[in-house]
């Protein structure tokens, strides 16, 4: 048997955290990139729709996280009435590594310097496990929708 590649720094501060909150799931170090749903759903074996993309927006200038499914966009006006703001735009990657302490495309739901509004797209609860990004775009981990929810304290809405 081979040892599992060592995690990188991002990661082990996400499995940090979720042993401190006492969520047992593993983290899997990927051979390539997952930066995009499609990308991690290939790597994985599930379905496209399985993965939990956290994506980071400005609601009303401020910097939420939203756990969106990645068998769809979300619709910006959809969202906006979703977490009640007047405009919600995507966020510029210096905000996002600002907000999360990681970069895009290996943002994970936890694990950032303070906690964010987080949003959980209402898609996602069709799935007995979810993978989302581990704090590296070469890091993903598997949750229940339940863990999902418990760890973000997210909110449950519609993105579409």
């Amino acid at each position: 048997m081979t040892d599992a590649p060592p995690l990188p720094e991002r990661s082990r501060r996400v499995q940090e955290h979720l042993l401190a909150v006492g969520v047992e799931t593993e983290i899997r170090v990927l051979p390539d990139s997952a930066r995009t749903a499609a990308e991690a759903a290939a790597a994985i074996g599930c379905d496209l729709a399985a993965i939990a993309n956290s994506l980071v927006f400005l609601a009303d200038g401020r910097p939420v996280l939203v756990m969106t499914s990645g068998g769809h966009r979300a619709d910006l006006a959809v969202l906006a009435r979703s977490v009640g703001a007047s405009e919600v735009v995507m966020a510029p990657p210096a905000t996002v590594r600002d907000a999360t302490g990681q970069a895009i495309g290996g943002v994970a739901p936890v694990g950032h310097p303070a906690p964010l509004p987080t949003f959980i797209d209402s898609a996602l609860q069709a799935y007995d496990v979810v993978w989302a990004a581990a704090g590296h775009p070469h890091t993903v981990m598997p949750l229940t929708f339940a863990q999902l929810s418990d760890l973000t304290a997210g909110t449950v809405i519609d993105v579409v």
